[in-house]
């Protein structure tokens, strides 16, 4: 957003659009109140100038003497409120033809459409919320299970602003003593020991590690576990994916290869965001079509976070299968003996020397189906973390700035254990501290801004 552009009153719808009982137009900035005293006719002919913050008030929407809707605003004033700036909320009647005509009647009387981002960012550059706080907002609007909102309400509440805050003052402890000792000398500030120095660092990137230890499980809450079943024809990942659904998506037939191509949802396991695809069964194709299918089911199986390869517990394993288990025995995977309400003829002693993790199940009946959630419960909180202990670290741009901290303060580490030039250890805790500041927005480029603001919707 440019400079000259930030004392604009910016407005934008901030509801979805279709059908609804509400739909809101939403005002920020110097002229909110005198934009909305041009066009809100309130019940009570007060003046919107003249009412009270945290106030609401019923009235009608008027333009050259005609109604446009009725409405209920809502009056924010600085600088308790989202942006700081006055805030003005008109709640329309929730179709898009009156949110349509309030949106263009505001813009007409003095406002400024409203870029992608635009209002969560005036809160970050107003100071009522920080970087990191600023992006939990986009995560919380995009959450797709409960875990992954507490997830990111967690982060809008301050609290991995606050451990990260808390490194940073760490590493500034250390740096001003070292600082302090290089720059003045004759005031007879003693100089630390570079052992007691490295013990000191080394604490530091303890913690800068135990929040990188939190990456992978954060980046599935918010973008999901991505989980591939894979399998020869036939042998029920359409079945495994509708029992997981617990209802039909894929079609299922007793012919093989029913599925030509890749089928993907989103499930909520349990509170961990699950986008499972189904492939078409990989074997040696006949045809182009096949040929295609099973290309795009080994690209699915290349990029997944977890493989559900499935087996056929009627039938005895074969070459297909076996050269399956070779091509994902080094990824992370779960074996799956499937249709064990039928006559087992599998060698399941094989299949469980292969796997370290084996479900036996019948999809079409949602036999043992819970424990296959089980499963992937476990493999998310690896035993260590509950679904209430959800301080976790999910943004890439976090992920890369903490990286980077955590090598610096190392480097730190060692330059001090070794008794190199102080000048060299304390340049190091600059450094990281810069990417520390990266995170909370303590400096930050207009670049960056946009970056991450882009990806907002434009009522936010």
């Amino acid at each position: 957003m440019p400079k000259e552009n930030f004392n604009d009153t910016i407005a934008a719808i901030s509801t979805p659009t279709g059908e609804g009982g509400i739909g809101i137009v939403r005002l920020s900035g110097p002229q909110a109140l005198i934009v909305a005293g041009k066009i809100f006719v309130a019940a009570s002919k007060e003046d919107p100038a003249d009412f009270k913050s945290y106030t609401v008030h019923y009235g009608r929407v008027i333009d050259q003497g005609k109604v446009i809707d009725e409405v209920i605003l809502t009056l924010m004033r600085k600088p308790r409120s989202y942006t700081r700036e006055d805030v003005v909320e008109i709640n329309c009647h929730g179709g898009i033809v009156a949110l349509r005509k309030v949106l263009d009647l505001v813009l007409e009387k003095g406002c400024r459409l409203a870029s992608p981002g635009e209002f969560t960012r005036r809160a970050f550059l107003n100071g009522r919320i920080d970087l990191a706080q600023a992006e939990a907002v986009i995560d919380i609007i995009r959450a797709k299970t409960d875990s992954a909102l507490k997830v990111g309400m967690e982060q809008l509440r301050g609290g991995l602003s606050q451990e990260i805050s808390k490194i940073r003052q760490g590493v500034l402890d250390i740096l001003v003593h070292l600082e302090a000792s290089i720059d003045f000398p004759e005031e007879g500030i003693r100089e630390e020991g570079g052992a007691t120095i490295a013990l000191r660092l080394e604490e530091v990137a303890a913690q800068l590690h135990k929040l990188l230890e939190s990456a992978s499980r954060g980046r599935i809450f918010r973008e999901g576990l991505r989980v591939v079943i894979c399998g020869k024809p036939n042998v029920g990942k359409s079945s495994l994916l509708n029992a997981l659904l617990k209802k039909e998506r894929s079609i299922v037939t007793s012919v093989a290869g029913t599925t030509r191509d890749t089928i993907e949802e989103m499930i909520d396991i349990k509170g961990i965001p699950v986008r499972v695809v189904d492939t078409a069964g990989i074997l040696k194709p006949r045809n182009l079509i096949e040929k295609k299918a099973v290309h795009r089911a080994k690209m699915q199986v290349a990029v997944a976070d977890l493989i559900l390869i499935l087996f056929d517990a009627n039938h005895k394993l074969d070459i297909a299968d076996r050269r399956l288990i070779r091509t994902v025995k080094k990824r992370a995977s779960i074996a799956i003996i499937n249709k064990i309400d039928l006559k087992v003829r599998i060698e399941k002693k094989e299949i469980f020397r292969q796997f370290s993790k084996v479900i036996e199940l019948s999809a079409k009946s949602a036999k043992n189906i819970n424990l296959l959630e089980d499963a992937l419960c476990d493999l998310v909180y690896q035993g260590r973390l509950s679904s209430q202990e959800l301080m976790l670290v999910s943004n890439l741009r976090h992920i890369q700035a903490l990286k980077d901290a955590e090598k610096l303060v190392v480097e730190a580490k060692h330059a001090a254990a070794a008794k190199f030039s102080p000048e060299l250890t304390a340049q190091n805790l600059k450094d990281a501290c810069v990417y520390l500041d990266q995170i909370l927005g303590k400096s930050f480029s207009a670049e960056i801004l946009d970056k991450i603001f882009a990806d907002f919707c434009i009522g936010k």
